[in-house]
């Protein structure tokens, strides 16, 4: 089951237009098995490329020889994650050891940190790109270029692949018709008294990068722009101040259970919510709310002290090919690699057709902008509430 999938990210945006880990207890394998085990080839704890470890081929020996990838945070119905575990294991024969699916990326960082040295430690992270920003910048990540590396657009990545981005989605309103007569479209709609009490957000904004996103893109509705963010956090004290807010965590399970009918959340949860209730006297529809369209991938690194290195370079080889990149279509989520991917005729047709509708390119918030982003949301969100 999905709960809250707490990262809090960076955000690419528009106003107009659209555009791990606490695993299972073990002991670290012995260098041997991280060899990339050609001759002079480079150990896979220290490659930047799959060349360095002498080909593909010779990656997945050695992953192969490690067993098992650890990661954290991975919840098996965001974004098909379910499916892609399950192919890489069957792929490759490893095991995939994936601790505390529901977490956050505070909780990734935190498990790097404690656990460094240990067979239990993270191999691989899935973050909140403001998180991978400030992971990189105190060395806890080992740079690594995969073999789509040009693919990936320059403003979605390291210099030296300390992290780089993967999927994302669009902040969207789910509701349910059965439920509501006139669905909102926009968060102006969401002001409107006959939504008392159901528009709810998926996680606390400090620590969730969608509830985060929401907030930003509300800012966007409201006369805010990527540098500030504040008019974000006054709609939703005003969303509170007229009985609108409803502070229950949204989750597949309450929604399910009618208790959060409205959903401010990722165009690719909601969607998938719609195929997963349907016939189930649930009737969820999806807009991207034309006032304020914003986007935001999430990024993908590599521990420095991996335990499973050769494992958690081939992780990132696989979902990054164009089988990986598909298996987040679909899933409704939209791969970096897409423009690419559509240009060489890789991406699967089928599975892009079914994405939400947004017109335009997305432009992207610059790192500073982010910082000060999450400093402001961090000040005010408790207190803006708590009135």
């Amino acid at each position: 089951m999905l709960a809250t999938r707490i990262r809090l990210a960076v955000l690419a945006a528009t106003v107009t237009v659209a555009g791990a880990t606490l695993t299972a207890c073990g002991s670290a394998p012995d260098n041997a098995a991280a060899d990339g085990g050609s001759g002079g080839a480079k150990s896979a704890k220290t490659a930047t490329s799959v060349a360095d470890v002498g080909g593909l081929d010779q990656l997945v020996k050695a992953a192969k020889k490690e067993g098992t990838l650890n990661t954290i945070t991975l919840p098996p119905d965001w974004a098909n994650y379910g499916a892609i575990i399950k192919a890489f294991e069957t792929k490759y024969g490893i095991k995939v050891k994936n601790e505390n699916p529901d977490g956050s990326s505070a909780d990734e960082i935190s498990a790097v940190k404690s656990r460094k040295g240990q067979g239990r430690a993270p191999d691989v992270l899935d973050l909140g790109q403001s998180f991978a920003i400030s992971g990189a910048q105190e060395g806890l990540f080992a740079p690594y270029q995969v073999s789509t590396w040009a693919k990936i657009p320059a403003g979605q990545k390291h210099p030296d692949g300390a992290w780089f981005n993967d999927y994302g989605g669009y902040v969207s309103i789910g509701c349910d018709a059965a439920k509501i007569t006139v669905c909102p479209q926009t968060f102006a709609d969401l002001l409107k008294p006959e939504y008392k009490g159901k528009v709810a957000l998926n996680g606390n904004p400090t620590k969730s990068g969608s509830a985060y996103a929401g907030v930003f893109a509300a800012a966007l509705a409201n006369g805010g722009s990527l540098d500030d963010i504040s008019p974000g956090v006054k709609f939703f004290g005003k969303l509170k101040k007229v009985g609108n807010y409803n502070p229950v965590e949204s989750t597949p399970a309450t929604i399910e259970k009618g208790e959060t009918p409205i959903s401010i959340d990722w165009d690719y949860l909601n969607v998938a919510y719609a195929d997963k209730y349907a016939g189930k006297g649930i009737q969820w529809k999806v807009a991207v709310p034309a006032d304020g369209v914003l986007a935001q991938y999430y990024s993908q690194a590599i521990n420095k002290a991996a335990p499973h290195p050769a494992a958690a370079r081939l992780w990132q080889e696989f979902l990054f090919s164009p089988e990986g990149q598909n298996m987040w279509l679909k899933g409704y989520a939209r791969p970096v690699t897409l423009p690419a991917m559509t240009a060489d005729g890789s991406a699967d047709a089928g599975a892009v057709a079914k994405l939400p509708k947004v017109k335009g390119t997305p432009t992207f918030p610059t790192e500073a902008q982010a910082t000060q982003a999450k400093k402001v949301l961090s000040s005010t969100w408790a207190t803006t509430m708590a009135g």
